[in-house]
């Protein structure tokens, strides 16, 4: 496929594009001729199958494509309704992959589509890495926070850890720091929160401010009050979590963060370097 042909196709399938409800759509009429079928007929038959896959792979049809009515202009100047659908990315990728594929257009269309979709789950694993740091972060800085506040009530640092284990107990449903870090298969010398999901580390922060919180507006003293304080306010965390479905001791380890944070900073780099 010619340089030239390229440029207007991906031109075509940008400016085809628009949005409902904040969602990429492409309509079924338009792409019928950006991707050389003169006939709506024939076109069907593509969207039928298109359709098909979607069931197969048990996703919502209705939610990928949308039956909408569209005017268009006839040879006497005169207008028409015609059924349209409305196809999100994901309905106009299937499209592509059943369309035929000795056709140049759906050639292009399939990986137009490919990698725009590519590109999608890629900007959103990067969002998703960086809220876990953000939320990796903010723990520590809470945790430090709790810590400095206990210093001055006496409690040295290794207290300090055995109230905080105490505290993972409560939210583990038993589980101590230990006994998580086997679970979830993480070395002794490393922390358990680096391998924790961006919900369980909320969790965890959530309740260390309340401990932060209750230990200077009760000000509580000594290791026992403390420690009950912030086991107290790891379960009710926990009882929160259990009551809409989630059991923190079950859920999956997720990656280093250590290794997220060194993938984003080489990434950042690249761009740099492109810049």
């Amino acid at each position: 496929m010619k340089t030239e042909q390229i440029k207007e196709l991906f031109e075509k399938f940008e400016a085809a594009c628009y949005l409902i409800e904040g969602v990429e759509c492409w309509s079924a009429r338009e792409l019928q001729s950006i991707l050389g079928y003169k006939e709506w007929r024939n076109f069907e038959k593509v969207l039928e199958k298109a359709k098909e896959t979607c069931k197969n792979a048990e996703i919502s049809l209705t939610d990928h494509f949308v039956e909408i009515n569209k005017m268009v202009e006839l040879g006497s100047s005169s207008k028409r309704e015609v059924k349209d659908i409305a196809l999100t990315r994901y309905a106009a990728y299937l499209v592509a992959q059943n369309g035929d594929s000795s056709k140049s257009e759906i050639a292009f269309a399939q990986t137009y589509f490919a990698v725009q979709t590519r590109k999608q789950e890629i900007i959103e694993q990067r969002l998703l890495d960086i809220a876990r740091i953000s939320a990796r972060e903010k723990l520590s800085k809470s945790e430090k926070k709790l810590s400095g506040i206990l210093y001055e009530r006496g409690i040295d640092e290794k207290t300090f850890g055995v109230i905080r284990s105490k505290g993972d107990s409560a939210l583990f449903g038993g589980f101590s720091t230990l006994d998580m870090k086997k679970k979830l298969g993480v070395t002794t010398n490393k922390p358990l929160a680096d391998f924790l999901p961006t919900l369980t580390l909320k969790a965890k922060d959530f309740a260390a401010e309340l401990t932060s919180h209750n230990v200077v507006e009760k000000d509580l003293k000594g290791e026992q009050k403390i420690t009950q304080e912030h086991t107290d306010n790891n379960l009710a965390v926990r009882k929160m979590l259990i009551e809409r479905g989630v059991k923190p001791e079950e859920l999956p380890p997720a990656e280093d963060i250590s290794k997220v944070k060194r993938r984003l900073e080489t990434e950042k780099k690249k761009v740099n370097t492109l810049k």
